[in-house]
């Protein structure tokens, strides 16, 4: 009876850990998290933000490259608005 669930629990870790891989993160834990928690695993590793896909910025005080949705920049402290669009990026593929 017990072993049912555990091979259930394996194929949702697997599943969850392939599409974590896929996004960027390691198949590792996203392997445990979707064993542990299978159905909430596998919905959370959908609902996972790619920060690898996030437009990008350029800070107009420091010239640092930041991803779009950040506010204020880390390295000068400056506040930064919602820019034009001709100044947003996507970042170089990998």
């Amino acid at each position: 009876m017990g072993f049912e669930w555990v091979f259930l629990a394996i194929l949702f870790g697997i599943a969850t850990g392939i599409i974590g891989r896929s996004q960027g993160g390691s198949f590792f834990i996203w392997f445990l998290v979707g064993s542990i928690l299978p159905i909430l695993g596998l919905v959370a590793v959908v609902l996972n933000r790619n920060e690898d896909t996030e437009p990008e910025r350029q800070c107009p005080n420091c010239n640092k490259i930041l991803k779009l949705y950040v506010q204020v920049c880390p390295r000068c402290g400056m506040d930064l608005y919602l820019p034009d669009p001709s100044e947003t990026r996507m970042p170089p593929p990998r």
